[in-house]
């Protein structure tokens, strides 16, 4: 008699073991958990059994386990649209849909329309078609056929030289089975139901494989003494004997087969449950190649083509072809619902996957940051992205950059790009600095929503009775009158609790209908995203159609408003929403009871504000010239509102860079962000507000410093953008440059106040002598910088900064534990504003006080008793010198900083004094950058944008 080939106690072997895996990669990966689904259609008693052994296996497995159940009803779109929502779910490593299907439906369309990466059944022509081929390897073998091939092994059969005959050519189970016995070096004969002289052929086998389909049709004689059987049939005779009234068989008959047979599988028990352990093999594997996959994250690189002279930076993008972003976007783990392409070489990431990757650990966190500077600037955004290209293309670290969106007016007026320079860049530059993909946009939609529903609500007001605005502002709909939900929130700030219109008393219906907004209190104004002077006063309401309602007001720069601002500190959507709602736009008249700040819930436009916004707040994904990636995502005004980028892209960069739990400490990533301007402004905000919301505590400080600026604070002529340099800047002069490293100083003295280590970037020019740049470094080490290292990324792109990358690295490394423990802020919120100022004009400016004007005194007052005292403070004032003054240079003593008044941004969440006269729109140059600014009609290329 044959022996029994027991597939019932082979799978139980195997998923005991599919089970101590996993246990053991969730030592080292607590996060580790393999998910399987099955969509299923209709309730077919067959199909329901085979999912339910199939969920009872998973669980004992200890693999998660989903069911999607369809009616039969499903149309086949329907069910495509169902397949691809799980190809798209990164939670998901493998899934299947239950056969057969209604006959309305197309199993190949099905099949086809998995994912091969998920295709644990192994159906994908792609696997089959890989399984074939002979250098090929398939991300899945077919479960029947790869079990059989394991009860083979499991059970000492040897494979190698043996003829083997398979009877059956089906995709699932003849045609995978010939191929693999195949590669395990059989030779092998594939039969079917037309094959003639079958007998005669089957008496040939060492080894059969019979999967025909037809009870018992394969009988013992016709078996060669010895021969191994594997029985995959699975056939329901009548019975009468059965408690069912059938009894299964499979396609050999077995009483006659197993009398000459060496080896034989049974059915029942045989191949059957062999088929579902390999499934959970297949599964188990998908997650392991997830988990890999999120853990290698191997980002392609672009080969530079470095030319001296170096050329403009929009001549430099052009000659470079980016990578198509869907690539860069699988190189980071992002799956294809993540993300939505915006043209070839831009996306938009979902906030999604901060809940997907929420476990892993961040990687380290760098800030950018610079010394007082000319009006040209000393690179920081070049800084950055050189950086970043170090780290990434050189070091070969998990590497991400985040910057801000520049605003249209600059890039048009005297500015130009801000996408980096040289072969430090972010490409494609003319997309970067221009509409990208429309968050600014959205920003102008918001901002002007608001600015007209203050107005229009001001006209109604005083032009409509009380009534006739409730009867508008609560039309019936149906006959039934019903409160909005932002008109409920509005009822419970002024404490009626009643949800139905017909309850409310008049003085009730008053309270709700008039705002009454004080038009000499209003603070929003509208705002353009261009470089416009005559808007800075503007008149409005002069038609006759406004009854005489004019009013003075003007326009801000569109990264100005306060949308803006609110856009770059949001932690999720729902924050935005809040935060949008609460914006303060002007206060209430005083009728006896006080004061009251009007919101933009008020004007009940908070949600509509949140619906133009709400694809803005997703970051937008590009790349550098080497391929490493880049977050460019939001531009708030870096002298009125923080200066930095969105909380959200360093939040995502920092996950997608990250480790997972009991990964090497070393394969950590770097996220290298910019704060705006000097390190009294833009660094002094990163910490103080960016951080305060995120709750996130960089590892190290880079300062960005030039000996052109150092020159200039030690005594230098006034540097005027699109003025030929003064002689001084381009050739040495060892005693004007250490009389400016008093700046530089200062500035790492700030640094370190917060307890973070500081490394100084010498931006490097080629002007610049080996003596200027050793006196910067000896001064930086002595005024207590960690380390100080020239960088030539605008000539030479990420290997100029490969040093300066090399010194973050050994910082951090050595460091990042203690000065994230040391971290510490300026100022306690609980200060009252007038000290919370006073703190940043001392400690950050080195100023002897601080000055309060009348109407200062009056706000402080007026905002303490509204409850904004306990906002951050966010100083406004100019960025070309530590003080107020922006004619004072290097390191002022003795001054007074004069608060001439302080603003909310209660949305935001900080108040902001002005320091001395702040243009919140800028003007047109003379000669504005426009001028050099075309179109090749020909080929579509973008020149002279910088």
């Amino acid at each position: 008699m044959a022996k029994l080939i027991d597939g019932k106690a082979i799978a139980k072997d195997i998923r005991n073991q599919i089970k101590n895996e996993i246990r053991e990669l969730k030592q080292n990966y607590p996060n580790f958990s393999p998910r399987l689904a099955i969509i299923q259609v209709g309730g077919r008693e067959d199909s329901t059994c085979y999912v339910r052994q199939k969920e009872k296996a998973a669980k004992e497995a200890g693999i998660e386990f989903m069911l999607h159940k369809k009616a039969d009803s499903i149309t086949e779109s329907e069910l495509l649209t169902s397949i691809r929502e799980l190809n798209d779910n990164p939670t998901i490593h493998g899934f299947l849909v239950q056969l057969p299907l209604p006959s309305h439906i197309n199993e190949k369309n099905v099949v086809e329309t998995i994912s091969p990466k998920k295709d644990v059944d192994g159906f994908h022509a792609i696997n089959l078609g890989n399984l074939a081929k002979r250098n090929c390897e398939p991300l899945f073998l077919p479960c029947t056929p790869k079990g059989i091939l394991e009860l083979l092994k499991r059970s000492g059969i040897k494979i190698s030289g043996k003829h083997a005959v398979v009877i059956g050519r089906s995709d699932i189970v003849g045609f995978p089975v010939f191929t693999l016995l195949s590669r395990s070096d059989a030779t092998v004969t594939l039969c079917h139901s037309k094959t003639e002289n079958l007998p005669e052929l089957i008496k040939t086998a060492d080894i059969l494989i019979v999967a025909i389909g037809k009870a018992e049709f394969v009988k013992g004689e016709w078996i060669k003494p010895g021969t191994v059987v594997i029985d995959v049939g699975t056939n329901a005779i009548e019975d009468s004997s059965k408690q069912s009234g059938v009894r299964w068989v499979g396609d050999v008959e077995f009483s006659s087969a197993s009398a000459v047979a060496s080896h034989i599988s049974p059915v029942p028990g045989g191949v059957g449950p062999m088929t579902v352990a390999m499934l959970l093999q297949n599964t188990v594997e998908s997650a392991k190649r997830f988990l890999q996959e999120s853990r290698e994250r191997d980002i392609s690189l672009l080969p530079l083509k470095l030319l001296s002279p170096v050329p403009s930076d929009i001549d430099i993008a052009s000659a470079q072809t980016p990578k198509p972003i869907k690539v860069l976007a699988e190189e980071l783990g992002l799956s294809p619902s993540e993300y939505e392409l915006y043209g070839k070489y831009k996306a938009k990431v979902n906030l999604s996957v901060l809940e997907r990757l929420k476990s892993k650990k961040d990687g380290k966190y760098i800030v950018v940051t610079g010394i007082t500077p000319t009006p040209l600037g000393e690179g920081k955004s070049t800084t950055t992205i050189g950086i970043a290209q170090a780290l990434g293309a050189h070091l070969r670290k998990p590497t991400f950059a985040c910057v801000r969106q520049p605003s249209q007016g600059p890039t048009f007026g005297i500015k130009g790009g801000a996408a980096g320079g040289g072969y430090a860049q972010v490409i494609p530059m003319d997309e970067f600095n221009l509409h990208l993909t429309g968050d600014i946009h959205a920003v102008v939609a918001a901002n002007n929503l608001l600015a007209a529903a203050i107005d229009a609500r001001m006209f109604h007001e005083k032009t409509q009775s009380d009534k006739a605005l409730y009867s508008r502002l609560c039309p019936p709909k149906n006959g039934v009158r019903s409160f909005a939900p932002i008109m409920l929130k509005r009822l419970h700030k002024l404490g009626i609790n009643k949800t139905n219109p017909d309850d409310l008393t008049s003085e009730e219906i008053q309270k709700l209908v008039r705002l009454d907004i004080d038009p000499d209190t209003i603070t929003w104004q509208r705002v353009i995203d261009t470089s416009d002077r005559f808007l800075r006063k503007i008149t409005i309401g002069q038609s006759p159609t406004e009854k005489d309602q004019t009013r003075v007001t003007g326009f801000d720069i569109a990264v100005a408003s306060e949308c803006m601002a609110v856009l770059a500190l949001s932690t999720s959507l729902a924050d935005m929403r809040e935060r949008l709602g609460r914006m303060v736009i002007a206060s209430s008249f005083d009728r006896g009871e006080g004061i009251k700040s009007i919101t933009a819930d008020d004007l009940g436009v908070g949600g509509a504000l949140t619906v133009l916004m709400k694809d803005a707040i997703k970051p937008n994904l590009m790349q550098t010239l080497e391929g490493t990636p880049v977050f460019v995502h939001a531009g708030p005004f870096a002298n009125i509102a923080h200066g930095n980028n969105s909380i959200l892209a360093d939040k995502i960069a920092l996950k997608l860079v990250g480790v997972e739990e009991g990964e090497e400490e070393e394969k950590c990533g770097y996220v290298v962000t910019e704060a705006g301007f000097g390190a009294d402004i833009g660094m002094e905000k990163f910490f103080n507000i960016k951080c305060r919301t995120s709750e996130l505590v960089p590892d190290a400080v880079v300062l960005v410093a030039t000996v052109r600026a150092l020159k200039m604070h030690g005594g230098g002529p006034e540097v005027v953008p699109g003025k030929p340099l003064p002689e001084v800047y381009i050739k040495e002069n060892l005693e004007m440059l250490e009389k400016g490293c008093e700046n530089l100083v200062k500035h790492i003295q700030n640094a370190k106040m917060f307890g973070l280590p500081v490394i100084v970037a010498i931006n490097h020019f080629i002007t610049d002598s080996i003596a200027e740049t050793e006196l910067i470094r000896k001064k930086a080490i002595e005024a207590g910088a960690n380390d100080a290292i020239p960088s030539s990324h605008w000539e030479f792109g990420g290997k100029g900064a490969l040093e300066l990358a090399k010194s973050i690295v050994k910082v951090t490394s050595s460091s990042t534990k203690d000065s994230k423990e040391e971290f510490k802020f300026l100022y306690n919120l609980d200060r009252s504003i007038e000290e919370k100022i006073e703190i940043i004009a001392k400690e950050m400016y080195g100023a002897a006080g601080i000055q309060l004007s009348d109407k200062a005194q009056e706000k402080i007052r007026s905002y303490t008793n509204q409850g904004f005292d306990k906002l951050p403070i966010c100083m406004a004032k100019t960025h070309l010198s530590l003080s107020h003054d922006p004619k004072l240079k290097a390191v002022p003593k003795d001054f007074i900083v004069p608060v001439r008044d302080i603003r909310a941004s209660v949305g935001a969440g900080f108040l902001y004094p002005l320091l001395g006269e702040m243009q919140t729109m800028p003007g047109l140059p003379t000669r504005p950058c426009f001028y050099d600014v075309d179109l090749d009609t020909e080929t579509g290329r973008v020149y002279g944008l910088f």
